[in-house]
């Protein structure tokens, strides 16, 4: 039992001095995302649905095409 609890320790320890994943592309993305949505509501008077396409390009970009559509 105290075997397992000092594994535990050990394991815990490790997570926290391990390296954070950095998510600023995520959250970037994300915001232009609710920004285009915001924008689609403007530009035609209210709510919107969203159509998505996705593509991956022979160099490795990914790349999303998105429509959208007043809701009617």
């Amino acid at each position: 039992m105290a075997e397992d609890k000092l594994d535990t320790i050990a394991l815990l320890k490790a997570l926290a001095e391990s390296p954070k994943r950095d998510n600023r592309a995520y959250h970037h993305a994300i915001a232009e995302a609710r920004q285009a949505f915001e924008d689609a509501e403007i530009a035609l008077g209210g709510p919107v649905e969203v159509r998505t396409k996705t593509k991956m390009k022979r160099n490795g970009e990914y790349t999303v095409k998105w429509t959208f559509k007043r809701l009617t």
